[in-house]
């Protein structure tokens, strides 16, 4: 990236220690305005605890996270924990959806939160549902057990980025679906990310996945960043951890 690209989210000599294990040590990592960013591991690498320390979810052991607030780099610590999230779009696998409210309302929830007008909120969860492929006409008053797995995800998708979020961060969203679904939504989420230019950030631990919607990759193992780089160079590291998915995306190819 450029050095005089923006930063979103700095990350400062971060660790992270929970019951005297050590989840993440001596993070350095920037991530840039616009780029989708592939966090890329194996479980237990540190991939999620990495995503949590962004939306204050946890908090640095030591060192310290920062966050653009459009104008300065903030330590979300000095942040007010549920305007950072607000600021922050999220999705995870489990889409995260309400039950109890309709698709509609689901999409709606920060913007209503946010003391949108009600015109102004039907407006957007309409424009939302659109945008992930959901005619809003049909899927905005169904409740989410009416859906599939699939359309479920949109809704999670089409949730994260109702409030117009800088950053989305995305925790494995597409992992428990099947192979054709998942395909189509990582496609469809590739153009919207072309097409909104928002920061991602993107847990997986699918080597296809990552290779496919990634402008830098980040390589987790064991609690530490041990690559940092663009897809070609992904394929010159000489890490073994490197080299142990590369094995895996030429054993696809086969």
């Amino acid at each position: 990236m450029s050095p005089t690209q923006e930063i979103a989210v700095d990350f400062r000599d971060v660790n992270f220690t929970i019951n005297q294990r050590t989840l993440l040590s001596n993070l350095n990592l920037r991530i840039y305005q616009g780029e989708a960013l592939i966090l890329l591991g194996r479980s237990g690498s540190g991939k999620t605890t990495t995503l949590k320390l962004i939306n204050h979810l946890l908090i640095p052991t030591s060192g310290e996270v920062l966050v653009s607030d459009r104008t300065s780099l903030r330590s979300t610590t000095s942040w007010d924990a549920i305007q950072l999230r607000r600021r922050i779009g999220y999705a995870i696998q489990d889409t995260g959806l309400f039950p109890h409210f309709k698709v509609g309302q689901n999409v709606g929830l920060v913007p209503s939160l946010e003391k949108w007008t009600d015109l102004r909120i039907k407006a957007r969860v309409y424009e939302m549902l659109q945008l992930v492929g959901l005619d809003p006409d049909i899927f905005a008053q169904r409740y989410p057990h009416q859906l599939s797995g699939g359309q479920r995800q949109r809704v999670g998708i089409a949730r994260a980025l109702a409030a117009d979020p800088p950053i989305l961060l995305m925790d494995e969203p597409f992992g428990a679906l099947d192979p054709i679904t998942r395909l189509e939504l990582q496609q469809q989420f590739h153009h919207l990310q072309r097409q909104l230019g928002k920061t991602v950030v993107f847990v997986t631990h699918d080597i296809q996945e990552a290779f496919f919607l990634a402008t830098r990759i980040g390589l987790m193992y064991e609690g530490q960043l041990v690559f940092l780089g663009t897809k070609s160079e992904f394929l010159q590291s000489e890490h073994p951890e490197a080299k142990a998915f590369i094995a895996c995306l030429h054993a696809w190819e086969n």
